[in-house]
């Protein structure tokens, strides 16, 4: 026992021990991204097995750019108390450059009852977007120090953010992967990659399971063809919250204009309340 036993909630090593193991089958784990209570009760109805928080999904339901880190940490409160299934959060960089601050993070979660999270080498700095490489390696390694003191398997996810700044080198994301994977992290992810042959060389060159993020992604590659090659996790990031904020721009310039057609394309809400509790 740790001195962060008392802040285990009463399901949290179960939640922990099953997103673990589902990483560990050849089937590739559907980790879809709601934003609040009701999204994630709806794809908890669905019967997906785990969720993953989005930042950006989170920001726009907030009506800001960028999160800040309460935003973060709340939100994954809400998530987690929303559903029994596991919550994996979305902890952007830490919001911090240093190692030891950008890893406190980790802690935080897993005390908003989190049994996973995500640790990213993006800077937030226009003149260099992505931090130097050894100091990629060195949040890790800080991230997985505090990840490992826990009463629970967290699952610790390091994101190489390369592509999303356009920054397609393919050679220094791998490096970077492979770092990280050597400091221990339990899961492997470069946001950005659109092509199968990209996430191809991702899966092929570590050893540790993969995330791939439908959201930037070439949208005719199939489920089927990310096992084959040997993607263990799949996510969509903040897409589901920009697909529902365009049908709700399109709904509201509709009847800007004088027109109510969309009302005959909106869900039912026996559809919807039929996921919630009474």
């Amino acid at each position: 026992m740790t001195d962060l036993e008392p802040d285990l909630r009463p399901d949290q090593k179960r939640k922990a021990a099953q997103f673990r193991a589902l990483h560990e089958r050849p089937k590739p784990l559907l980790l879809p991204n709601p934003w609040d209570t009701g999204t994630a009760r709806l794809l908890a109805s669905l019967g997906f097995e785990a969720l993953g928080t989005t930042s950006l999904g989170v920001a726009n339901a907030l009506g800001h750019k960028r999160v800040r880190r309460q935003d973060v940490l709340d939100n994954t409160r809400t998530l987690v108390e929303a559903t029994p299934l596991p919550v994996s959060a979305d902890l952007e960089n830490g919001f911090a450059a240093a190692p030891e601050e950008a890893a406190q993070m980790i802690e935080d979660a897993f005390r908003c009852g989190a049994v996973g999270g995500s640790i990213e080498d993006g800077s937030w700095d226009e003149r260099a977007p992505v931090y130097d490489f050894t100091l990629a390696v060195e949040r890790v390694q800080a991230a997985v120090e505090v990840a490992r003191k826990l009463p629970i398997p967290f699952v610790l996810t390091a994101r190489a953010e390369n592509f999303l700044y356009g920054r397609r080198d393919l050679d220094d994301t791998i490096q970077r992967l492979r770092a990280f994977e050597a400091a221990g992290a339990d899961v492997l992810y470069a946001p950005g990659l659109r092509s199968l042959d990209e996430m191809r060389a991702i899966v092929s060159a570590v050893e540790r399971p993969v995330n791939v993020v439908m959201g930037f992604a070439d949208p005719s590659i199939t489920l089927a063809q990310l096992a084959e090659i040997g993607v263990r996790r799949v996510s969509i990031g903040g897409a589901l919250s920009r697909l529902a904020l365009r049908s709700f721009l399109e709904g509201a310039r509709s009847m800007r204009e004088g027109r109510f057609d969309f009302v005959a394309q909106i869900a039912g809400i026996d559809e919807l309340q039929g996921a919630f509790p009474a």
